[in-house]
């Protein structure tokens, strides 16, 4: 008693042996009578204590404000849960957003905005690609003849088709109509790309059942590598698939062409040297 009540007038943190993580304020006062009363309280380990040991409103004294503290505290994480619900909900929407702008509605491809910043990833980075540019033969004629109906399910086969065929790094692109773009990052061994243009080809190539229909239909592929040490930048990339795709449906279609200088650098200049040509699809 004598050494407690040296520490008369002073705050004293005191903790329950047998329940350490319960805590309590102490203020020490002398009664003035040879005693001393120690004020407890359990501080900020009230909400701890009120759920270990059940405590109701009728364990405290009528004027302490711990159950306002409790109402407030459970306010408080009222709020935080909701606010957190609601960011989360928030975060989920801009997310979904964000992937709906990227992605082609038809076949849950990407579109053009989603091809645009890649190319614009890839134009910073020292990542070498390939590109290759499809187009479907003779799906003008099934859209017309079967209806657009069938028409979109053929494209959504083809998507299927190209998922099933490409690597998961691989950006598959739909940029409208029945034009698509194959971006391969680290992928640009020919032999390699001539075996993944002949199987697209392939496959998109055999009959279609659509809604009891039959759909014949083909495709032709553009394919542009970089050349060994220059430095190409992804507008340009594209340009020349685009060379190369057209010089394979001008060659007959059902094929797939490599761009090569000899063809030259736009639309304007194209050219169709034998050398071009890997195979017919």
């Amino acid at each position: 008693m004598a050494e407690l009540r040296g520490y008369s007038g002073q705050v004293l943190r005191l903790a329950l042996r047998s329940e350490p993580q319960i805590q309590f304020r102490a203020l020490v006062l002398d009664d003035h009578a040879k005693g001393l009363i120690l004020d407890l309280s359990f501080g900020i380990a009230v909400v701890d204590a009120v759920q270990r040991f059940g405590l109701t409103a009728q364990d405290f004294a009528s004027s302490d404000l711990v159950m306002e503290l409790l109402f407030l505290q459970e306010a408080k994480s009222g709020a935080m849960a909701a606010s957190f619900s609601l960011n989360s909900r928030l975060n989920g929407a801009r997310l979904a957003a964000e992937t709906e702008a990227m992605t082609d509605g038809l076949t849950g491809l990407h579109n053009r905005r989603a091809l645009n910043a890649a190319l614009d990833r890839l134009g910073q980075s020292d990542t070498e690609y390939a590109v290759l540019q499809m187009d479907l033969d003779r799906f003008k004629q099934v859209n017309d003849t079967m209806g657009h109906s069938v028409g979109d399910a053929v494209l959504k086969r083809v998507a299927s088709i190209m998922r099933g065929l490409t690597r998961k790094d691989d950006l598959l692109v739909r940029l409208g109509g029945d034009e698509f773009v194959v971006i391969c990052p680290g992928l640009t061994d020919q032999m390699r790309l001539n075996d993944l243009s002949l199987s697209i080809i392939r496959q998109v190539s055999e009959p279609m059942e659509v809604e009891g229909q039959t759909a014949m239909i083909g495709a032709s592929i553009g394919i542009a590598v970089p050349l060994a040490n220059v430095r190409v930048d992804p507008e340009t990339l594209m340009d020349y698939a685009d060379v190369a795709l057209y010089a394979a449906k001008r060659s007959g279609r059902g094929q797939h062409m490599l761009w090569s200088s000899k063809m030259g650098h736009n639309l304007a200049s194209l050219d169709m040297p034998e050398s071009g040509v890997f195979a017919q699809g």
